[in-house]
């Protein structure tokens, strides 16, 4: 590998982006993964954002944008048979992913490695890093309670857009640390692309890491941002209600506010006055636009060196 781009990542934007990102630049491509959304259920560790990447590295991702294509869910149907709860819907083949993950944690493997073994048993391409080993956790508040983060989409409705956002906490995030792949991906990338995600809760838990803004700054490689919105609009998700709780605009502007002092340059469809931006089309509905934003976000920050 030559000196790696290094894709930030949490949620659908991001891992569209480390597709057509992994169709640009092959096996440079290093993507770190939000694991604020981690959750243990049904015996199994399920991390979210790293597998979503992954599924679609590998070309495996089901129509709906997450989970196995042609998965079912008959361990789910079981569970609701037997009068369960089953409020987090997970397809058997997800489920499976999940308890294997637990199992290697169990034996004292590192998340890192443990993810690493899945994606390769996958035949996904072995790019995919998380955050962090230690455990951080995503938490909102709103309603007047904590919700931890998959219940606050999920049974409060978060998902939808519609629910206020009161606080936000990375439970966890203050005994974390970047992990030393993470680390050393940072440091030799030629380039750093934060990805079209949730800046407050996809990429709001990376940063929130003690040592991960400051491994970002020291880098020799430009950093720039790709925008979650498209024609100022959110595409689908909570960004709305996130980015009204910092209290920035949801806009070019209030993107590019909130990763002030990160980013070199922004990617948009709209411009800043705060910084260099490659105003373009950022909507990745096919494989041929997620190459072309891809490609277009490494030729720009290149330039910006």
């Amino acid at each position: 590998m030559s000196a790696p781009v290094v894709v930030l990542a949490g949620g659908t934007g991001g891992a569209k982006l480390a597709r057509g990102m992994l169709e640009a630049v092959g096996s440079d491509l290093v993507v770190i993964a939000n694991t604020g959304d981690d959750i243990e259920i049904y015996g199994a560790y399920v991390s979210p954002d790293p597998d979503l990447v992954t599924f679609w590295l590998a070309n495996r991702i089901d129509e709906r944008g997450w989970g196995l294509a042609g998965d079912t869910f008959r361990v789910m149907d079981g569970l609701r048979a037997i009068s369960v709860d089953v409020w987090f819907n997970l397809g058997d083949q997800d489920l499976a992913i999940g308890l294997e993950r637990a199992r290697r944690l169990g034996e004292g493997q590192r998340l890192t490695e443990a993810h690493r073994a899945i994606a390769q048993a996958m035949g996904a391409p072995d790019a995919v890093l998380p955050m962090s080993d230690s455990p951080v956790r995503t938490r909102v508040l709103s309603g007047g309670r904590w919700w931890a983060f998959q219940e606050y989409m999920i049974r409060a409705g978060g998902a939808t857009g519609s629910t206020a956002v009161d606080d936000v906490d990375f439970r966890g995030a203050r005994s974390a640390r970047p992990t030393p792949e993470v680390l050393k991906a940072i440091a030799t990338a030629r380039a750093i692309v934060i990805g079209p995600s949730n800046p407050v809760i996809s990429i709001g838990p990376i940063l929130a890491v003690p040592g991960m803004r400051g491994a970002l700054r020291d880098s020799p490689a430009p950093v720039v941002a790709i925008s979650p919105l498209v024609a100022g609009q959110v595409v689908k998700g909570p960004t709305a209600a996130f980015m009204e709780f910092t209290g920035l605009a949801l806009s070019s502007d209030g993107i590019a506010a909130y990763y002030d002092g990160l980013i070199d340059g922004l990617v948009a469809d709209h411009r800043t006055k705060r910084l260099p931006v490659l105003e373009t089309d950022v909507l990745m509905d096919t494989a041929d636009a997620r190459h072309r934003v891809a490609t277009d976000a490494v030729k720009f920050a290149l330039a910006l060196r």
